[in-house]
């Protein structure tokens, strides 16, 4: 089973850091997933009403990953956190994508919770997986362009495994190889923030939440946290 890992350089520079891992295993996803249907269909009733909005980047937990992306080197304008990207969206179009029902439950929670999310298919990880700074020398396939490859800046802050890049720029985009569809049964699931001292308990309640929406669809589920005093967990 991998193990993810905060590398030490990481976790000096970011020190509030706290990550939520929700394991989830025997996943069906050929299923109907209601309650997944229904979180979706709710932002979107909420946000049509005007009685919610999602977070954008005047907001604290957006702006922190502003912050954290031009620290080493990246325009968040430009290429922007995944939740800042969604929640952009949402926001212009009414609606969320429909893409499967792991990835939407992920979906749903991070824009309702203001944190950026993303998965991995265990299947197709190899190795541990560290969150590091890049070296220069990695390369990067992104989610839904099998035939591209990327070469992270050097600083750049990465998930990678020993084949190669799975997120750039800590959260803005998944890897192809690992993406999560209709088949993956074995998935890691990521909550973030920068800021636990004041959001560390909205972290946890997104977590749960989360697996609150696969645990009907999984033979076994699971949280563990990540960040600096607890750098490793293995899944």
């Amino acid at each position: 089973m991998p193990a993810f890992r905060i590398a030490p350089a990481i976790a000096e520079a970011f020190p509030d850091t706290l990550i939520a891992l929700v394991t989830a295993t025997g996943l069906r996803g050929h299923e109907p997933w209601p309650h997944t249907a229904t979180a979706l269909a709710e932002l979107e009733r909420q946000l049509a009403d005007g009685a919610w909005l999602p977070a954008d980047e005047t907001d604290p937990r957006i702006e922190a990953w502003h912050t954290a992306y031009r620290s080493f080197g990246t325009n968040p304008r430009r290429i922007r956190p995944s939740v800042d990207a969604l929640g952009r969206r949402l926001a212009k179009k009414g609606t969320l994508p429909r893409i499967n029902p792991a990835v939407d439950s992920y979906n749903a929670v991070s824009v309702r919770y203001g944190l950026p999310a993303g998965a991995f298919d265990l299947d197709q990880v190899t190795g541990d997986v560290d969150i590091r700074y890049a070296d220069g020398t990695e390369s990067f396939t992104p989610l839904g362009e099998p035939g591209t490859i990327e070469t992270p800046r050097p600083g750049e802050i990465i998930y990678a495994d020993t084949t190669g890049v799975l997120t750039r720029h800590w959260n803005h985009r998944d890897a192809h190889r690992t993406r999560v569809t209709e088949d993956s049964t074995r998935v890691a699931f990521l909550l973030e923030t920068l800021h636990a001292t004041r959001d560390g308990d909205l972290l946890k309640v997104a977590a749960d939440a989360l697996r609150g929406l696969l645990a009907p669809h999984a033979e076994r589920s699971a949280v563990h946290y990540l960040g600096p005093a607890q750098p490793q967990a293995t899944v």
